[in-house]
């Protein structure tokens, strides 16, 4: 019988760098995988669903839940406060679910310091003007907020070396499949297995 408690697997990136789609993917691949919403006080962007992509909160209502205690991480990206609620979090790893994260890298170091097992995910695109490119033809943002989202993208890239694994996001399908093997090969490693194998024990 194996038992195990959940894997927390948190990945970051550089605003356009990808990781939102491949988080989003890789729950429609690994459907047992669960996916840690966010609560943010940031607006809606078009596509995205209140509930699935994020809870939209109010800030009053935000800083209810830092005080409350209810957040494992909070930060504030870009103007707009994050976070991650406490409670759905710990069941899920205390039922043995896995979690996938999809935070910055300010939340990641809290989660770090707060999970020391969890596995930490760094995603870069191949340049930085291969990331302006993405973050242009995405309009969602008009030409300060994307030199903004660039320069605190030269401040997040050196810290890919804090975390556990590097994906340099040249191709999606590509990226996918290199998220997905770092998933499956973390799922195997013995640390995190308890094992037992009552017909192979030998009584004296």
């Amino acid at each position: 019988m194996i038992r195990r408690r959940g894997t927390l697997f948190v990945v970051s990136a550089p605003s356009g760098a990808g990781k939102t789609t491949l988080c989003r993917e890789m729950r429609q691949r690994l459907n047992d995988l669960a996916y840690s919403v966010s609560v943010t006080t940031r607006l809606p962007r078009p596509a995205e669903i209140a509930g699935t992509d994020f809870h939209f909160v109010d800030e009053p209502t935000f800083r209810a839940m830092l005080a409350g205690n209810a957040l494992a991480e909070w930060a504030t990206v870009h103007g707009n406060l994050y976070g991650t609620p406490a409670a759905p979090l710990e069941a899920a790893l205390r039922d043995g679910r896995d979690v996938l994260l999809d935070i910055d890298t300010q939340g990641a170091a809290q989660l770090r310091a707060r999970y020391p097992e969890a596995v930490l995910i760094f995603i870069v695109a191949p340049s930085m003007a291969e990331l302006e490119q993405r973050l242009r033809e995405r309009r969602s943002d008009d030409g300060s907020a994307i030199a903004t989202r660039l320069e605190r993208a030269r401040l997040e890239v050196p810290l890919w070396r804090r975390y556990d694994y590097l994906i340099v996001n040249r191709d999606v399908k590509e990226a996918m499949e290199q998220l997905e093997s770092i998933i499956q090969a973390e799922r195997c490693r013995v640390t995190r297995l308890a094992l037992t194998f009552p017909d192979l024990e030998v009584s004296n």
